[in-house]
Parts: structure tokens; sequence; C-alpha cells
């Protein structure tokens, strides 16, 4: 790793136990690092995405992840829907919002959680850009279209983001009204290499009939991506959480990286373990 983004990037290992994630200093130094990321372009000594990671707000290395991405493609679409993030807090994209000035929608079934959100981004939102949008709804393919609608969004988005431990192939499958330059979605790697998708239930709440069956593989989800019009270019480090990039976006600094190669953690073997409860279950494959 380049010495200078290392030294960049330890200042983040921090975050993981400081409380308050809003102090003026981590949006300095987050500005700091895209500069240091545009500067690597134009010299084309870019570093690796894998060398990028660091948590601020999102579950795992998400928000670093992400930052890099959107370094190297420019932040020209602020904009973003995030459902099943819950109140928005700890998610992918609360770090673009407060550091970044991006904005947009979260969805999200619980209306505990959204109440949560709407008051922590009223009482700490960026004041340079408009607070999020919260709206609660139960998430289907039939009616996730009009949700992002109903939220203000069309037309072309800077991310979405899709957690929600169900049916998460099938909504993305069905949304047309956006098109995101970025995609971070859940993908089930208990399915390991198999090209296999849980059939669409438009009632399924986790953990249903059992926890491991639900969501597609990340060869499936893959496969849909490509079908989209996105190429995969990264996770996180377990291995769970794929990244796509629109194709007409930054072909010559973010390249496709193959399935196989996001699934090296040691975890992931024992993720495939909990598949064999559940590995003569019907699953279904699309061409």
């Amino acid at each position: 790793m380049n010495a200078r983004l290392k030294h960049i990037l330890k200042k983040y290992l921090k975050y993981y136990k400081v409380k308050n994630r809003l102090k003026p200093e981590v949006r300095k130094e987050q500005e700091d690092l895209v500069t240091f990321y545009r500067e690597n372009i134009l010299e084309g000594q870019i570093p690796e995405i894998t060398e990028s990671g660091f948590k601020l707000f999102s579950q795992f290395e998400e928000d670093g992840l992400l930052l890099y991405i959107f370094a190297i493609i420019g932040m020209k679409q602020k904009t973003f829907v995030e459902f099943g993030a819950d109140d928005g807090i700890n998610s992918n994209t609360a770090n673009l919002h407060f550091n970044h000035d991006f904005t947009g929608l979260y969805l999200d079934g619980n209306e505990k959680a959204i109440e949560r959100g709407r008051y922590f981004y009223k009482k700490h939102g960026n004041p340079r850009v408009a607070n999020p949008t919260f709206k609660q709804a139960f998430i289907t393919a039939e009616n996730i279209n009009q949700l992002i609608k109903d939220g203000g969004l069309t037309g072309e988005i800077g991310l979405l983001s899709i957690d929600i431990d169900g049916n998460d192939y099938w909504v993305w499958k069905a949304i047309d009204v956006i098109s995101p330059q970025v995609v971070i979605i859940e993908t089930h790697n208990e399915f390991g290499m198999n090209d296999i998708i849980v059939p669409y239930d438009p009632e399924y709440f986790y953990p249903g009939k059992h926890p491991t069956y639900h969501g597609a593989s990340p060869v499936a989800m893959t496969k849909l991506a490509k079908k989209k019009g996105y190429r995969l270019i990264g996770s996180n480090e377990l291995g769970f959480n794929f990244i796509y990039l629109r194709e007409d976006l930054a072909n010559d600094f973010l390249p496709e990286v193959t399935v196989e190669s996001l699934l090296k953690h040691p975890s992931n073997a024992e993720a495939r373990e909990r598949f064999e409860a559940v590995k003569d279950w019907e699953f279904i494959t699309e061409d």
C-alpha cells in the first residue's frame, strides 16, 4: 500500500470506537482523502480498491470503499436510495451525507426506526444539503418503483443500496425508475458459487422458513447486474455486500473482478456450511 495512503487510512481506525462521528475534522480528513485519490488518478498511480476500506457509519468497511469509488467517478450525482438500513444512521449512505453532501431517500418497514432516523437527521443533519427523506413501507417488487417516485427521485442517481434480507434480487430486478451509478447489494454467500435464487415471495419476512433460505447467490446477483448494465468491481472483505458500477463509468480505473475472487475470506467456508440445511429446497436459476 502507498505509504501516504496507509497513513491517511490509519486515522480512521479510531473511528470504530468514537461515539461522536460528526466532528469537523472527520470531514476535513475525508476531503483530503478524496483529493489524494484524484491526484493519484491524474498521475496514473491509483491505489487498489481493496486498500480503501474503512468504517465510520457502515456495518463494515463499506464507507471507505464507496468513497473511493465516488472519488474516482466524480460526485456529480449526490443522490441515493437506500432500503433496509433501519434508521439510516449505521448505513452505507450516512457518511456520504454528512461528509460529502449527498442526500436522498431511506425506506424501511420499521416505523420506529424511521422515526429515529428522522429525529437524528433533523438534529445532526448536514446543513449544506436537505435532510434525506424517510418513508415507512413494506417493500415488494410490485411497489418499489412507486415508493421511489413518491420519494422524489427518478432518473440518474449516485447510489442504490439494498439490504432487506429477503427479496433483494427480485426488488432490484424490478427497479426501472432510477439509474444508479453505483449499486451495493447484499448477496447470499452461503450459496457459494451456485447460480441460484430463492423464489419470490411478496409476503416474505425474515427469517421466514429458515434464516438461510432467502436471497440470491453472488453468481446469480452478478448475472442480474450484467443484464441491467453493471459490472462487479468489489465487495466488503467478508464477501457478501457486492458493489457494482454502471458499465459506462471509469472502465480504465475500476475494472471488473470475478465473483470467485471476492469469496476468499475464511468466513465464506463457514457460511457455505449453513447451506447444507436448505440445499435440497426449491431454488430458481434465471437465464
